[in-house]
């Protein structure tokens, strides 16, 4: 696991065991560092660089069971999430031009947030990244690429 400083920690993946991630994070994202609030995670799709934050909050749903200091915290961690998404393109060759942010939550119920970075020669452009093609995982010099390009910007 890569080190993290500057206010983020080694990513928590020993919160599997406690329930606090949904399995569903754990099954289709890597783990990347621990936030003040959120657990940071890659989304195992190398089309897209692709950052979720999951809140460490039980029981949240929805952003309006998030205090109004949590919230706060949480939209300073999806901007660092963006910077951590633009280096992920560019150490794949692919800089971002466009960042998407959205909280959804209809599959996997808790909280969370997407970090999306899009290109105009994407897969998806310009509609979503939900129900367009197959996901396609890493290859291992990729991953490694993309997870060092992240966690760096996420403080590491």
């Amino acid at each position: 696991m890569l080190e993290c400083g500057r206010g983020s920690r080694p990513a928590a993946e020993g919160l599997q065991g406690s329930g606090m991630i949904d399995p569903a994070f754990l099954a289709t994202s890597h783990a990347l560092a621990s936030l003040p609030l959120c657990e940071a995670r890659l989304q195992d799709d190398a089309r897209f660089p692709w950052i979720v934050l999951i809140p460490r909050a039980a029981g949240a749903v929805e952003l309006e069971d998030l205090s109004a200091d949590q919230r706060t915290l949480l939209l300073d961690e999806i901007v660092l999430a963006g910077a951590a998404v633009r280096a992920i393109g560019v150490a794949l060759g692919r800089p971002v031009t466009k960042l998407n942010v959205g909280q959804l939550g209809n599959v996997t119920r808790q909280l969370h947030v997407h970090v999306v970075g899009r290109r105009e020669d994407d897969a998806g452009w310009p509609g979503p990244v939900w129900g367009r093609g197959v996901a396609e995982a890493y290859g291992e010099q990729a991953l490694e690429g993309a997870t060092r390009a992240a966690v760096a910007a996420l403080g590491g």
